[in-house]
């Protein structure tokens, strides 16, 4: 058989798929404002709302990025995209039907599913990481995943600046009907054209997997799965860098998705701008962001994948600190820009990363990295905001400390990163020499140690900020229930119950992962 399409295809169906089901979220929510006035939301109620894509969109990632080591990527992807459009659907046929005077609190429970809904097409990140990762050889990885995230990341900053004016323009019900006809529009376009690495068409022709990767490896593929979605996710999950990378993308992608939400508040309460100009300026920044990760992947294939890490991670420090610590506006501008090129730059260097260093299981690590790392939107804002109930106005600049501190342990876990991972190409060469044998009791030429502490450090950092986002869907809760208000009460108990699984889930697999560490160094 002649396997179809080319690794130019599946990169550009991949991208555009992201594109597209990222888009699905862009009118969620700049119009919770127009349901919090019509259904009597209070501040709670439509926090959450606005929350929802960005859950189900980061956890969602998990599972159907290792489902990819199965099926290759097209089916999670159709089933993703195919769920954001039940959700625009039902939100789209409840404005259409009930806006304005039939839209009311009973209807809020069914906003927060279709808002779940919607965020499927966020998830498609992860599932595309690992289809376009199998489609490239790994010396073009950087360049090709580089292409794919910011591509799809264009889409937040683009609609920005196309809202406004088709809410004012179209209205409420029309402007939903045009982004259903997008979705509608995205989702045929990668159907059309989307294919699995050649690979997955071998062996969806019936041959074996030996029989399958040395036809695919005759065609140029040269990664190849691990086995089962589970198998892959185990396999990752003991992997000391895939927390690492975890944590570093929680900083620099989860803090992206979050500024995009703070900006907007940012700029209007620290230096009193308009909506239409704070609404601009967070459009530029996702933008920049979203563009020099582009470029990103191809410096992360030149100059190595830590390293450029670590230079945008220093960026991202910098630019943090000068932003909490500005009163004036200019100053906060260029703090801003060297945030947005560290974020983007180091955003596709993670994903070089991810295939470089855990090619057994690329998918199962960019279901961790991509779902934990892009929790981080729903995670960061209540911890930047809880330094605005503290401090007051005031506190809005200083929330960008978090990022500072988030910025050094991550630059900290990459250069361990870059230390084992000259410490392995140093042990290959010398591997390639022969030499007499050494006595079993000498210790491996690459000690793991600093893994197993790096490892750990990633783990708790982000428990630690997992609990803090806890215990405000839990106080938020108990407040709600208190005074009578069932409908937001009970959907921020389950939001703190999936954050408590979360921290249980990364207590368990951090002992199962340092556990096998040691096992490993025990070896001769």
């Amino acid at each position: 058989m002649k396997p179809k399409g080319s690794s130019q295809q599946g990169l550009w169906a991949a991208t555009l798929g992201f594109f597209f089901g990222f888009a699905s979220v862009a009118l969620f929510g700049p119009t919770a404002k127009i349901f919090k006035g019509l259904m009597d939301l209070t501040p709670s109620m439509v926090a959450l709302l606005v929350a929802m894509p960005a859950l189900s969109g980061s956890l969602l990632r998990i599972p159907f990025a290792a489902s990819v080591e199965n099926n290759g990527g097209r089916k999670p992807f159709l089933v993703l995209l195919g769920l954001s459009l039940l959700g625009m659907l039902g939100l789209t046929v409840l404005v259409l039907t009930k806006y304005p005077d039939g839209l009311s609190r009973s209807y809020y429970p069914l906003l927060l599913f279709f808002g779940l809904l919607c965020g499927c097409g966020i998830a498609t990140f992860s599932v595309g990481v690992g289809q376009v990762a199998y489609w490239f050889p790994k010396k073009q990885q950087g360049k090709a995943l580089g292409i794919f995230g910011g591509g799809g990341n264009l889409a937040p900053g683009i609609f920005s600046f196309v809202l406004p004016i088709a809410l004012t323009e179209l209205g409420l019900g029309m402007s939903y009907v045009i982004w259903l006809a997008i979705l509608l529009l995205g989702t045929g376009i990668y159907f059309a054209i989307g294919q699995n690495a050649w690979f997955f068409q071998y062996r969806a022709a019936g041959l074996s997997v030996e029989e399958s990767k040395s036809a695919a490896a005759s065609d140029g593929q040269e990664n190849f799965p691990a086995g089962s979605s589970i198998a892959s996710l185990k396999i990752s999950a003991r992997t000391w860098k895939t927390w690492a990378l975890v944590l570093i993308y929680f900083t620099t992608f989860g803090g992206f998705i979050a500024l995009t939400a703070w900006f907007h508040t940012f700029w209007h309460e620290s230096f009193g701008f308009s909506t239409v100009k704070a609404g601009v300026l967070t459009g530029l920044y996702s933008l920049l962001s979203s563009i020099v990760r582009i470029p990103g992947g191809s410096i992360s294939d030149r100059f190595g994948g830590e390293r450029t890490v670590m230079v945008s991670l220093s960026s991202l420090i910098v630019g943090a600190g000068i932003v909490a610590f500005s009163s004036h506006v200019y100053v906060s501008y260029f703090g801003v820009i060297l945030m947005a090129i560290g974020m983007g730059v180091a955003n596709a260097a993670v994903f070089k990363l991810v295939a470089q260093e855990i090619p057994q299981a690329i998918g199962g690590a960019a279901g961790w990295v991509g779902g934990l790392g892009a929790f981080g939107g729903f995670a960061i804002p209540p911890v930047m905001g809880a330094l605005v109930s503290y401090h007051g106005k005031a506190g809005y600049a200083e929330g960008f400390l978090s990022f500072v501190v988030l910025g050094l342990v991550s630059l900290i876990l990459a250069w361990v990163l870059s230390g084992t991972s000259e410490k392995r190409k140093a042990a290959a060469a010398a591997a390639a020499v022969p030499k007499p044998l050494r006595s079993p009791l000498a210790r491996p030429a690459f000690d793991l140690r600093p893994g197993i502490v790096a490892g750990t450090t990633a783990r708790i950092c982000i428990c630690a900020i997992i609990c803090i986002v806890q215990y405000w869907l839990l106080t938020a809760s108990m407040e709600a229930f208190h005074g009578g208000n069932s409908f937001v009460a009970l959907p921020m108990f389950g939001a703190s119950l999936i954050c408590f699984a979360l921290v249980a889930g990364l207590i368990l697999t951090g002992e199962a992962g340092s556990g096998k560490l040691k096992e490993d160094l025990r070896k001769p």
